[in-house]
């Protein structure tokens, strides 16, 4: 029998694996053999799903209407709570026409890319990045293209380093606030303007705004089609309920754009998984279409944590954190750190630090390879307090060692 010439696709076997999901997979994997591992891999709420989310989801289970397909492209009810939810929470007038329901934010991502991007499209790409943005990007065919931040400007992106990486292959931008992995936001004004300079220059952005509620201190939360209308006709917002209503394993989330684009993108889902599960998606109506006070509960612990995990990480010598605004993250440099002697081991990268930390103590971070910027650590802070100063007590005794 004749090999085929190659077993996968170059354009599958280029993607690498989640990194965040990895590290959860591990650490989770020595929990369940008896290890007492300490996680801040996933960016996953620790809270439970709401009360009466989960009653209306219980309720649909037993109605035969969701025992069978549905449109593709999302319930016509919850399409149209979403489009209420957005002039809610945004200031932004949409129509249900305009959004797509999608199975969680990955598949809105990449809908939105398969959608607009043509092969050897550039796409600008503020770094540290989330995973799963350059593979979705590249498995649209685009090319991403990284713009480096630091935590010098508040791992924010300016306008000049968007122009100075402007070709005449670049298509779209990528814009994230509050930000994953650095829980950066940027203020109004500054939302305004690069969504000026976007429009201006005829590009597409996309806008990832799963984290839209989780902003603190004097952070603001800014929704760039809101606040530069000129922009919307060529503009996509990612959202949906995973962070703001503990629902990350339900796996809703959604696309809103232009109607030609919601179109392209509701015909790609239509072959790619048809509908979204519907007893989620009832889960969802009732989540969008509630009010925001179990967010607003949730807040309240995350911003307590925040602040518990930044002091504690910034005691650790060769550390430095700085304070998020939104999300659950907090990125510290360990550049101070790397180099050092650390129970016989030089870790010489911050991926190899994460390794050392798993491996000696127990506790699981992800490294900065991961989201495009090495010699940093990514902490996710929703857990609960008392392993967050576990946690972060066991790694300042290895690191000062």
């Amino acid at each position: 029998m004749t090999s085929p010439a190659h077993r996968i696709s170059r354009r599958i076997g280029s993607m690498s694996e989640s990194a965040t999901l990895a590290v959860d997979a591990k650490a989770k994997a020595l929990v369940a053999a008896g290890r007492p591992v300490i996680g801040f891999g996933a960016g996953e709420p620790d809270f439970p799903t709401p009360e009466y989310i989960v009653s209306a989801a219980v309720d649909a289970c037993r109605d035969p209407r969701w025992h069978r397909y549905s449109p593709a492209g999302g319930l016509p009810a919850l399409k149209e709570a979403i489009a209420q939810k957005t002039l809610r929470d945004s200031g932004w007038e949409i129509g249900a026409d305009q959004v797509l329901v999608t199975n969680g934010g990955k598949q809105a991502l990449y809908n939105a890319f398969a959608a607009l991007l043509n092969p050897g499209d550039e796409v600008l790409l503020p770094a540290p990045y989330w995973t799963t943005y350059p593979e979705s990007i590249a498995l649209a065919g685009g090319v991403p293209v990284e713009i480096p931040t630091d935590e010098t400007t508040g791992y924010r992106a300016s306008i000049e380093q968007l122009e100075a990486a402007r070709t005449p292959r670049t298509t779209m931008l990528v814009f994230v606030s509050p930000s994953n992995p650095t829980g950066a936001v940027y203020s109004p004004a500054e939302v305004e303007a690069i969504g000026t300079w976007a429009a201006d220059n005829g590009l597409w952005v996309v806008t990832d705004e799963i984290y839209e509620h989780l902003v603190y201190g004097n952070a603001v939360f800014s929704s760039m089609p809101a606040g530069v209308p000129q922009l919307a006709d060529q503009c996509v917002v990612i959202n949906g309920v995973a962070k703001t209503y503990a629902m990350t394993g339900w796996r809703v989330g959604w696309m809103i754009g232009p109607t030609d684009v919601v179109k392209a993108a509701t015909n790609l889902q239509s072959h790619a998984t048809s509908n979204v599960a519907n007893v989620s998606q009832i889960a969802a109506l009732a989540a969008v279409s509630g009010d925001l006070a179990a967010v607003e509960d949730m807040k309240v612990a995350f911003d307590r944590r925040r602040r518990l995990i930044v002091e504690a990480l910034n005691q650790i010598p060769g550390v430095e954190c700085p304070t998020p605004e939104g999300a659950f993250y907090v990125y510290p440099s360990v550049k101070g750190v790397l180099g050092s002697d650390i129970r016989g081991h030089r870790p010489a990268s911050s991926a190899e630090l994460a390794a050392l930390i798993l491996d000696e103590v127990e506790v699981a971070v992800v490294p900065g390879e991961a989201f495009g910027t090495p010699g940093y650590l990514r902490l996710s802070y929703a857990t609960s307090d008392d392993k967050i100063t576990e946690g972060i007590a066991r790694i300042a005794t290895l690191l000062g060692e």
